[in-house]
């Protein structure tokens, strides 16, 4: 069988087809090519736009550090000078001193169902051990100082090792509003558990300088906030205020108050929390307490102290005076029985603090690590000690006074 005729139409046609299908695929080719051109020039130019824009901000930063009226000849300084008798340091350097826990240290363990409903009475403090507290405040979640590492220290194998587990693991910690840092020593500024809080989502609120440390760790510039004493800032309702404190800065031998160091107000609608950070007695806590006082609660340091040095960490009974200055109502004490970093019982804070706070009846709290204080339903254990009997110094024995006080 043959095929008929072919028309010559139907050949025009075809020619025609197929000369439209190769214009149409050319120019689908060469739009592909100029967009593909564009996209790259587009991420160029984004991440062109996202490193000056990082550029800027650590500028920015750096200008307000400088003109801070905390800045002066290069460094940060406290409003009273600092003294530390090197001489009285050698002689206790080697004794042994229950420095360490010889048992193991009581805790809560917690996860993070624990914190689903918020607290009754709006004001909600869980010590993780240390400085590390979950601040639940009317609504906002914060997470001052986070150190869950085993050691206080810039090397993984030495240092101050710590006396129990984190009661709350990394994973488990809740959503946070904010993680806030009072200065970057290891005790208070844990490079491990920052790179992980870097992973989510909360902004980094700091003294002025740490901020550049953390971008160098992974947290963007955008969530970096830093500020100087008396400055405020708001999350949501709940107003932070950033107070001084007397003590100092550094992670190496040289870059000593290249950052600077501070305390945290809380303050919501109803409740006020006062976080110390690192300090010795100076005579802003009298301000501080004019200016924000009463707080409900008050997070004081209260050990690694030495007459060797007054003016970097306060002692015991100061401290109960620091909590009566800020018009504290209760008295909780951190910066204690987590490491050790000073040359006195690891439990004889707690018992000077016992034997202070009742002399002037002052509330103490006394959580177990991991245990949450919530005030509309403090249990009475939360009064009482819960480490063992050992021997210790009192104040007469041991005193500890910051200079010029």
């Amino acid at each position: 069988m043959t095929s008929g005729p072919v028309d010559s139409n139907s050949r025009q046609n075809r020619r025609r087809f197929l000369h439209t299908a190769l214009l149409g695929l050319w120019g689908v080719l060469f739009k592909s090519k100029s967009g593909w051109a564009n996209t790259a020039a587009g991420g160029a130019a984004k991440v062109m736009s996202q490193d000056q824009a990082a550029k800027a901000a650590r500028n920015a930063r750096y200008t307000r550090r400088i003109s801070s009226p905390q800045w002066r000849d290069g460094k940060f300084r406290n409003t009273l000078p600092e003294t530390t008798e090197f001489s009285k340091i050698i002689g206790k350097m080697f004794s042994d001193n229950n420095r360490v826990p010889a048992i193991p240290v009581p805790f809560v363990s917690r996860k993070k169902s624990d914190f689903d409903s918020p607290p009754a009475s709006g004001l909600r403090i869980t010590w993780i051990g240390h400085s590390s507290l979950l601040v639940e405040i009317e609504g906002k979640r914060f997470l001052t100082d986070p150190v869950w590492g085993e050691r206080a220290s810039p090397v993984s194998f030495a240092g101050p090792k710590r006396f129990f587990p984190a009661p709350l693991p990394l994973n488990e910690i809740p959503q946070l509003d904010a993680v806030v840092l009072s200065h970057d020593h290891y005790d208070h500024y844990c490079s491990e558990t920052l790179e992980f809080l870097a992973k989510t989502e909360a902004p980094f609120i700091v003294p002025l300088g740490v901020g550049d440390r953390l971008e160098d760790l992974g947290v963007h510039h955008s969530r970096i906030r830093e500020y100087d004493w008396w400055e405020e800032l708001h999350i949501g309702d709940v107003k932070l205020a950033c107070v001084p404190a007397r003590h100092f800065s550094g992670r190496t031998l040289w870059d000593r108050n290249k950052t600077l160091w501070c305390g945290w107000a809380f303050i919501g609608k109803e409740k006020r929390f006062y976080f110390s950070g690192d300090t010795a007695y100076c005579p802003e806590f009298k301000d501080i307490g004019r200016k924000y006082g009463p707080f409900d609660v008050v997070a004081m340091e209260s050990a690694a102290y030495n007459s060797a040095w007054p003016d970097v960490h306060i002692g015991p009974e100061q401290a109960i005076q620091a909590c009566l200055d800020v018009k504290g109502k209760m008295y909780l004490p951190i910066h204690w029985a987590t490491f050790s970093l000073a040359f006195h019982s690891w439990t004889e804070p707690g018992e000077r603090l016992i034997v202070k706070a009742k002399s002037v009846q002052l509330p103490l709290l006394l959580p177990k690590p991991g245990e949450s204080v919530e005030l509309s339903s403090i249990p009475e254990s939360v009064f009482k000690k819960w480490w063992p009997d050992l021997p210790w110094e009192t104040a007469e024995q041991a005193p500890v006074r910051s200079t010029g006080t």
